[in-house]
């Protein structure tokens, strides 16, 4: 069965072009017979310009004796019906009748309702007193002939003329390039098998033989989507109208191919963007919420590392030490994992430093334990000993290694048997070599050089987003490094990233300030009294005095009417928060706003906040989950923070 076409959309580009070029009269007349649309020629005709004809009725342009012969034939048409007419017509403008072929075409809305018809009319005229003067007729058809060969061989759609045979007779130069066929070689040959894929050559010739003999097609005088075959029997995507032609000595059907390669793939480029652009949306509205999931957990587990530290410290019997030290130990790891996550969705720019690879690899091996425990897998860390550091952001060489690890247990957790992933760093040359290796079945060839690819992706959908091996590789080339993909020893796919090392010491190493500083007076601001409480301790177990407040007002309050030589605020509380809070201070007393410290569990939006206030370098930040030595380090920058600079 033939598909249906869709209905023509009048007033696009291409439709205007094509029927503005065509030596027929095209118009479309609503139900009330008014003109919504006209090619040149029916307007040119009729003395009007196409846009002046829009409009007018079909007596206002032809004349009231026209439409009376015609009026019939649009009835039929609005009925539903194909009507096809030719006579003699008296046009209003013009000072003899005009023998013309009309084809009324029913125009439907998209409810299906005949909303009007299309009227395609030639000016038959001087075929007709042809039979009187063949002279005049011969040099007349000579002069049309020229002129549609001109415009045919300057179309930029590929042009087709096919007699009632289906045999080529006219094949211009935009069909050569379209289907690689030189005209001579295309002429005289069966349209069918010229251009037409053989799985629908019967169904071209049924549809041909049906038109023929009864007057009766779908496609004639529609525009249709079809697959085209070139010379070499590679198959395209082509939009198709065919229109018919009556001489008289025979018939002929015009074929307009418009080739839609680029037009699809340009779609497809679109489609794939967009996709592209919702998985990032959704990877930020991901970071997003695991930012606030995380805040949410930093302000118990301030407090339980807090209190673990300070009981650990004052631990009176070994037992009790024990104890401290195991409940500490779990907190602190506790908090690494959630600085962790964290620090990958943080909205902020990377940062270089010197940092251990060891370090970094530990983090991320801790941050997808559970995954690999509850799977199964053993996962194995080598170090070798005396490595230099590199310089790059801790955060994300942390994120490159963690999502190797996690690309590995995805592959493994489905496999039988012992399956484990080996980790090791080792000192290569002038840099560091990390190494991520697993038992799994490889990568396999045919896609092992587009692994790193964005969005390339072997899971199904939905397993995966495709960009994390892309992002791996983006964030160690910026880091002047290299990372690789080869077979493991024993099988298994080996991931190896190469980092250049650096001379300077490693952030790890480098002794943080503590000491007591000498007793000074503090002022803890924080709406949850348990962890304004926790901080105070650890400051008077240090041996300063505490002023506790539950909000930026109270503490603006008490910072007018006493003496404090630092301020530890919460960021994010309700009314006046931490950011508030100390600018006022800095406008008021510069020298203890200058000693604010902005204490938060918010590393993604809060180190951006707390960069943003004023102040040279922005505030103090102390990230909670909190150890003691973090705070009173902490105290020691603000102290020394509001001194006068030395002379």
């Amino acid at each position: 069965m033939t598909e249906e076409a869709p209905p023509l959309v009048v007033g696009e580009a291409q439709l205007r072009a094509v029927l503005d070029a065509i030596p027929a009269r095209v118009a479309l007349l609503d139900r009330d017979r008014r003109c919504r649309y006209a090619n040149r020629e029916f307007a040119e005709f009729l003395g009007y310009t196409p846009d002046t004809v829009i409009g007018k009725t079909v007596a206002e342009l032809m004349g009231g004796r026209a439409y009376a012969i015609l009026a019939e034939q649009g009835e039929r048409a609005l009925a539903g019906e194909t009507v096809r007419w030719s006579g003699w017509i008296p046009y209003l403008n013009r000072s003899k009748p005009r023998f013309v072929q009309r084809l009324y075409l029913p125009y439907r809305g998209p409810d299906g309702a005949v909303e009007g018809y299309f009227v395609f009319a030639r000016d038959l005229t001087e075929l007709m007193e042809a039979q009187q003067s063949v002279l005049a007729t011969g040099a007349e058809m000579r002069r049309r002939d020229a002129l549609s060969s001109a415009i045919i061989a300057s179309a930029l759609d590929a042009v087709i003329v096919m007699d009632e045979d289906g045999l080529v007779v006219e094949f211009n130069p935009a069909a050569e390039r379209t289907f690689g066929y030189p005209r001579e070689a295309a002429i005289g040959r069966l349209a069918g098998e010229l251009i037409v894929p053989p799985a629908m050559r019967e169904r071209h010739a049924a549809g041909m033989r049906r038109y023929l003999e009864t007057g009766k097609g779908t496609v004639l005088g529609r525009r249709i989507e079809v697959e085209a075959m070139r010379s070499d029997g590679s198959t395209f995507p082509c939009e198709l109208a065919i229109t018919e032609v009556r001489l008289p000595e025979r018939r002929l059907f015009t074929a307009h191919l418009r080739d839609l390669t680029e037009q699809r793939a340009a779609a497809a480029e679109i489609e794939a963007q967009r996709t592209k652009l919702h998985q990032v949306e959704k990877m930020s509205a991901m970071g997003s919420l695991l930012a606030g999931v995380a805040h949410e957990l930093n302000n118990p587990l301030a407090i339980l590392l807090a209190q673990a530290a300070l009981l650990r410290e004052t631990a009176a019997t070994p037992d009790l030490l024990r104890r401290a030290e195991r409940i500490h130990a779990a907190a602190e790891r506790s908090g690494r994992i959630v600085k962790s996550f964290l620090a990958m969705a943080r909205q902020e720019a990377p940062r270089r430093e010197p940092v251990q690879v060891a370090a970094v690899v530990q983090a991320a091996v801790e941050l997808t334990a559970y995954g690999a425990r509850s799977a199964g897998i053993a996962v194995e860390v080598t170090h070798d000993a005396l490595l230099p550091p590199v310089e790059g952001d801790r955060d994300l060489l942390s994120q490159v290694v963690a999502n190797l690890l996690v690309n590995a247990q995805q592959v493994l957790q489905d496999r039988s048997g012992p399956r484990h992933v080996a980790v090791r760093t080792r000192r290569a040359g002038e840099g560091v070599v990390v190494e991520v290796a697993d038992s799994g079945p490889g990568v396999p060839a045919e896609i092992a050089g587009r692994i790193f690819e964005p969005y390339f992706t072997t899971k199904p959908s939905g397993a995966g987003t495709g960009i994390g091996l892309a992002i791996c590789r983006n964030v160690v080339t910026s880091h002047g490094g290299r990372i690789e993909l080869e077979d493991a020893p024993g099988g298994g796919a080996l991931f190896r990233v190469w980092l250049p090392a650096t001379s300077a010491p490693a952030a790890e190493a480098v002794a943080r300030p503590e000491g007591r500083a000498g007793a000074a007076s503090i002022l803890v601001v924080d709406d949850e009294a348990d962890v304004a409480a926790s901080l105070a301790e650890i400051l008077e177990a240090a041996g300063h005095r505490v002023t506790i407040r539950d909000g930026g007002e109270a503490a603006l309050g008490a910072a007018r009417g006493a003496h404090f030589d630092a301020v530890f605020t919460d960021l994010r509380m309700p009314g006046m928060d931490g950011a508030a809070l100390r600018r006022a201070l800095l406008a008021e007393q510069p020298r203890l706003g200058a000693r604010t410290v902005l204490v938060t569990g918010d590393t993604v939006i809060g180190a951006v906040a707390a960069r943003a206030g004023p102040g040279p370098g922005g505030a103090i930040v102390l990230k909670k989950p909190f150890t003691p030595s973090e705070v009173r380090a902490a105290l020691v920058r603000a102290l020394a923070a509001g001194d006068p600079p030395p002379t």
